[in-house]
């Protein structure tokens, strides 16, 4: 008897086996938290330099918005000038209609006289004179008018398809980020995993330089949300963030990492850094932080993850450099 409950035993085992092979199903354990989270770093590094990108797009489409306003404030007088050269035109038209030859042989008729003739007809003539002028100017306007006129429509023309190209962008953008933002939940829940967010002092000495200013500024906003395209006050991304701290500092830069290094200072080693220093990441230079000293920089790296002190050493370098 015992024997054959240990057959039957091995015999239904088999069976559910078998049951499973046949049905296609394997069982694969879930993703620890740190696959999860290197899932979403990769991810992210591939989404943030498109968000670098649509940032300098941004800083392009303000300069030519700019440009543009600039030609339409030289445009508005001088379509006055053309409609007030057209009326005058207009006005000269009826003149010489009204001193054409038949007032004119009627001048001579009245009056009697050749010479009162020959004054009328030299008085047409500066009629005819004048209104060429008057025809030769309007058109030179229209010329100076169309020559700026078509700059403007270009560039028009481009902030449309720019503006409309930014708008797809930006809801891709936003549905990858959502996508980020709810496995960050799903793998961490609503707000563990990202460690600790000042784990030294921050910054790590302060001496009243420009320097240390931008990172006191920066030290202050840790904990802020990710948000892209934000600079503040309660949201930031990685340049926008420090664009804002070296504001702070009374140093203007731009929205966009890439060229923030483009417009700074380069510090030659890590051993050179002072306290503020900007430190660019990645070979395309998609990512900066700000160098608060002890090792660690502040940033903002990615969604689901505030503004945080980390080591320096959190993504691949690719230089240094010193605003102001």
């Amino acid at each position: 008897m015992a024997g054959y409950a240990a057959r039957r035993s091995i015999i239904t085992a088999f069976l559910a086996c078998a049951a499973v092979l046949s049905s296609g199903t394997v069982v694969h354990a879930a993703p620890s938290p740190a696959e999860i989270e290197k899932q979403i770093d990769a991810a992210f590094e591939k989404l943030e330099p498109v968000l670098e990108r649509h940032n300098a797009t941004r800083i392009d489409l303000a300069a030519k918005r700019k440009q543009a306003d600039a030609l339409a404030k030289k445009i508005a007088p001088l379509q006055l000038q053309i409609d007030l050269a057209m009326t005058r035109v207009g006005e000269f038209a009826v003149e010489r209609y009204k001193g054409g030859n038949f007032s004119a042989f009627n001048a001579l008729l009245t009056s009697g006289t050749p010479t009162t003739f020959a004054d009328q007809l030299e008085l047409l003539d500066v009629f005819a004179r004048r209104s060429q002028a008057e025809v030769q100017q309007v058109i030179d306007l229209k010329e100076r008018y169309a020559k700026q006129k078509a700059p403007l429509d270009a560039l028009v023309s481009q902030l449309t398809e720019a503006e409309a190209d930014l708008a797809v962008k930006k809801k891709q953008l936003d549905g990858e980020i959502d996508k980020l933002e709810k496995a960050r939940l799903a793998a961490y829940g609503s707000g563990g995993g990202v460690g600790e967010l000042r784990p030294a002092a921050c910054p790590y000495s302060y001496d009243g330089s420009a320097g240390t200013k931008a990172a006191k500024f920066a030290c202050a906003q840790i904990g802020s949300d990710y948000v892209f395209g934000a600079e503040g006050p309660d949201a930031y991304d990685c340049s926008g963030l420090t664009m804002k701290s070296w504001q702070a500092a009374g140093v203007s830069l731009p929205h966009n990492a890439a060229r923030q290094k483009g417009t700074v200072d380069p510090v030659s080693s890590r051993s050179n850094l002072k306290v503020g220093d900007l430190v660019f990441y990645y070979s395309d230079v998609h990512h900066v932080g700000i160098y608060v000293g002890g090792g660690y920089i502040v940033d903002a790296s990615k969604p689901g993850v505030p503004v945080r002190m980390r080591t320096i050493n959190a993504a691949p370098i690719n230089g240094y450099g010193r605003p102001g």
